[in-house]
């Protein structure tokens, strides 16, 4: 059960101010729900509100509690303690992280208008107009809390991470550049590029590093040319010294995009700037990509990270449960990192619901409650059947290649094996037809309703393929499992 950090020096405090701070839990309460409640806001206690400096401090249990708070609730609080204590208020946490120890954790400021806008825009895009300004004007929409120190080092990601911070410690070296980190969902590598640009940043603060999604820099490539202003698109992009493109998969299919895209990677290349990109699967794999920017992602190092070995897992639950000053028995860890073998995501995952329920039922951590929120999870979470696993399986049932499903062949087993891949796709997938259609061989929407509707009807007269789909759902379903 997690227990409230003791307070070593009481502050008396105003009677009116904790009638202001019961008012703020009172808008609280309305605008979240129960559960949401009882867990994020009801331990936040008042410490000090300072009327003449404007700063007001609040306990929490801890450094969790304050990530969670600014990432899911930060806007609520602002705007809530702006309404009661003044909208010009300093907000600042005190957290208990070990024994007697406390640390202070500033909230990022917001500013709140006189009505507040219903809806805030999280992840906004960087201004294109910072491509003239000085290099410290560039927000780089790094995560601050993703760094080398909280990385966890294993033999799943041990390469990528001493490549990137080689990186980060000698940018001029070009040995690794483009820099391609690919592996399956959760597995840190948006962590990790996050920690390459943190360290760059440490180490040579003049260089101007930018973090961003693949779906986002397409946002802005559409958005600057609808507003004619794609030549500053283009500047400001050209001016960056590290590009860090986060799930460049993303980009499958949006040619124009990807045109612009490979224009920038070119000049950065050629003037000694580093790009840096992550995805969810290896170059090779990737359907709906440009052959010429398939090359250039081949040219650097192609870093592989995959789901963390046991001792890997063990490490980082141990790390979060000290960062997070949580109280859980080593048997528990040793039980989790045991029976755990997904992402570093679900790890996060599991240690958070155990303080979640700990909290709400005020029971201990131990393993008996740790069995439940494993079963409990275990029914609800399930692998999906991914499109690059029926492609594979349905060749390697009918004995056919897949660069033949993706080519333009029009031989009948061929054509079978591509019609299948794309029923089934369709089936087991929740992939639009036009997705599918990129990822077998960049084939239109037209072409795999059609695909889908041949396969359809012969299901119907055709026995022996209904024998081999049966096959073919089993072992999708297997590997699934």
């Amino acid at each position: 059960m997690y227990v409230r950090p003791k307070i070593r020096n009481k502050v008396n405090v105003k009677e009116n101010e904790q009638i202001l701070w019961q008012r703020c839990m009172e808008m609280f309460h309305s605008n979240v729900s129960e559960q949401q409640f009882q867990i994020w806001f009801s331990p936040m206690r008042l410490k000090s509100y300072d009327a003449a400096r404007k700063e007001l401090a609040v306990y929490i249990p801890s450094q969790f509690f304050f990530e969670y708070l600014e990432e899911h609730f930060r806007r609520l609080i602002h705007v809530t303690i702006s309404r009661f204590f003044g909208s010009d208020v300093t907000l600042s946490y005190e957290v208990e992280v070990a024994g007697d120890v406390t640390v202070s954790q500033e909230s990022d400021n917001i500013v709140v208008p006189e009505a507040a806008p219903s809806s805030f825009v999280a992840n906004q895009s960087p201004s294109l107009a910072q491509a003239v300004g000085l290099p410290e004007d560039l927000d780089s929409q790094l995560n601050v809390h993703q760094t080398f120190s909280n990385f966890i080092e294993g033999t799943s990601n041990k390469l990528p991470r001493s490549v990137g911070q080689s990186i980060a410690e000698h940018p001029e070296h070009m040995t690794f550049n483009p820099l391609f980190i690919y592996g399956p969902s959760g597995v840190g590598k948006t962590h990790l590029v996050n920690a390459i640009g943190m360290r760059t940043k440490e180490l040579h603060p003049d260089k101007r590093v930018l973090y961003l999604s693949a779906h986002l820099f397409m946002v802005q490539f559409t958005d600057a040319r609808k507003r004619n202003v794609f030549n500053d698109f283009m500047h400001f992009y050209q001016s960056i010294d590290m590009l860090i493109i986060d799930d460049i998969q993303e980009l499958a299919g949006m040619t124009a995009t990807q045109n612009a895209f490979f224009h920038i990677f070119n000049h950065l290349r050629q003037n000694g700037k580093h790009i840096i990109m992550t995805c969810d699967r290896p170059p090779v794999s990737l359907q709906g990509m440009e052959e010429r920017l398939i090359t250039r992602f081949k040219s650097g190092l192609m870093a592989e990270m995959e789901k963390p070995e046991e001792t890997l897992r063990r490490n980082i639950l141990q790390s979060i449960v000290k960062h997070d000053g949580l109280n859980i028995p080593d048997n528990v860890l040793d039980y989790i990192s045991h029976n755990v073998t997904g992402s570093v995501r679900e790890l996060e995952g599991i240690i958070h619901s155990l303080l979640a329920y700990s909290v709400v039922f005020g029971k201990d951590v131990d393993v008996e409650f740790a069995q439940r929120i494993l079963a409990g999870r275990t029914k609800v979470e399930k692998r999906s059947i991914t499109i690059d696993q029926i492609i594979t399986c349905t060749c390697e049932h009918f004995n056919i290649k897949e660069e033949d499903v993706f080519g333009k062949s029009r031989k009948a087993d061929i054509v079978t094996v591509r019609q299948i891949s794309m029923y089934l796709a369709h089936k087991h997938t929740k992939l639009t037809t036009s997705k599918i259609g990129i990822y077998v061989g960049n084939r239109d929407h037209a072409t795999v309703l059609h695909g889908i509707k041949t396969i359809d009807g012969r299901l119907k007269v055709e026995k022996e393929l209904r024998h081999h789909l049966e096959e073919l759902e089993e072992k999708l379903i297997g590997k699934a499992l």
